[in-house]
């Protein structure tokens, strides 16, 4: 009954990644169209685009409140449709106070669904007594690679943002609603683990600092390829417009690829291995991505990104729930802000140094930052915990 319980969980919970990564990418891919459709100048879309992570970073710290006295499983259940509908609301609007709104209410709840998303991620992997995050991200960048096909679908169709997110939202409420009934909440892998927990490191912002630092530098290397690799293409390496579009494709394929191996790497070298690998690969793609001599090369940087920098960021949250096995929740949550941090730095910081010295220059400072993560390495692999160090745990419990 219990290996049923959690296998229905994690398969409820790997659609909520799903639609979430749909959900965000059909958002952001139809920038221009909304744009256009409010009216917004170059100067106003910015302000808009940076509110929605600062209000995400604020509905973390809802989600860690709320999740204390209620459990994650709640703030995930109610939060998802608070995005889809949110999503709906963007469509729909005309004047700017419409979108004000409706973005507003997407950014928090998009804070708390990120952090209570991932905070079910490590308490499921804390049940399996092995490595099962990585594939939950998976299912993200799967939900991407669909949103940002229908947007490309609507966008070629010349769809209103209404008559594309109406019927998207209209199917994901109700299917995400169903799903939510097997959320799994408040797991553990036996009475080790639940006496793990009990003896636990108290939380402490100190030491899960080095971990905020990684999720952050993930981010800003995520965010250079949304945001600049296009352009990188088009006015650095000379491609054409059309082929200036493939980079991004390229690089969520290949974060999907490389996610959907990703833990059974974990399993066999261990965390902190694995991503020192991916800092590396990643480096290896901002460096060929910085040497390029021309588009096609610019592309293998690009793919090259994809498959490095995917492992980081669930193995990030996974490490987070380790070093803190009586205070998962909160440490999960607080980790969550910095992604918002990288998000929010990553695109003016690299547009920034491209401005005023070059867009080759400008590809090298997130390769430092990325390797910066091979300092914090050991930090994937808390004392005692021997399925992040490269051993799987005795199973606790017999789960597919």
């Amino acid at each position: 009954m219990k290996d049923a319980r959690l296998r229905h969980g994690r398969a409820s919970l790997a659609l909520s990644f799903f639609a979430q990564g749909l959900a965000f990418a059909i958002l952001v891919t139809r920038i221009p169209a909304l744009q256009r459709q409010y009216g917004m100048s170059d100067a106003v879309l910015p302000v808009f685009l940076a509110a929605v992570p600062i209000l995400a970073g604020a509905g973390s710290f809802v989600a860690e409140a709320i999740a204390k006295r209620a459990g994650p499983a709640a703030v995930l259940r109610w939060s998802q449709p608070m995005v889809l509908l949110a999503l709906l609301g963007v469509g729909a609007g005309r004047e700017m106070w419409h979108v004000a709104v409706a973005l507003g209410v997407f950014g928090l709840a998009v804070g708390m669904l990120d952090a209570s998303m991932n905070m079910l991620g490590v308490s499921l992997q804390r049940a399996y007594g092995r490595s099962i995050m990585t594939g939950f991200h998976a299912a993200y960048s799967l939900g991407g690679i669909v949103g940002a096909s229908l947007a490309w679908a609507g966008a070629h169709g010349e769809l209103s943002l209404l008559a594309l997110y109406l019927p998207v939202v209209g199917v994901l409420v109700p299917v995400v609603l169903v799903g939510s009934r097997w959320y799994v909440d408040a797991v553990d892998g036996g009475e080790g683990e639940t006496a793990a927990a009990a003896k636990g490191a108290a939380f402490s912002f100190k030491l899960l600092l080095p971990l905020c630092m990684v999720m952050a530098f993930a981010y800003i290397g995520d965010s250079t390829v949304s945001n600049w690799s296009a352009k990188y293409l088009q006015d650095v390496l000379g491609s054409s417009e059309a082929l200036a579009t493939v980079p991004y494709n390229l690089y969520m394929v290949t974060t999907l690829l490389g996610r959907a191996v990703g833990d059974f790497g974990v399993r066999r070298f261990g965390a902190a291995a694995v991503v020192r690998g991916g800092a590396v690969v990643a480096a290896m793609g901002f460096g060929v991505v910085a040497a390029a001599p021309g588009a096609w090369a610019g592309m293998a940087g690009f793919t090259l990104l994809g498959l490095g920098l995917c492992v980081i960021v669930p193995q990030t949250f996974a490490a987070a729930g380790r070093m803190f096995p009586g205070a998962s929740d909160r440490a999960v949550a607080r980790l969550n802000v910095f992604n918002y941090v990288g998000f929010l730095v990553g695109s003016p910081l690299v547009g920034a140094i491209g401005d005023a010295w070059n867009y080759r220059g400008a590809m090298l400072v997130p390769m430092v930052l990325v390797l910066v993560t091979l300092v914090y390495a050991r930090s994937f692999a808390a004392e005692g915990d021997r399925y992040g160090g490269g051993h799987e745990r005795p199973r606790t419990v017999d789960v597919g």
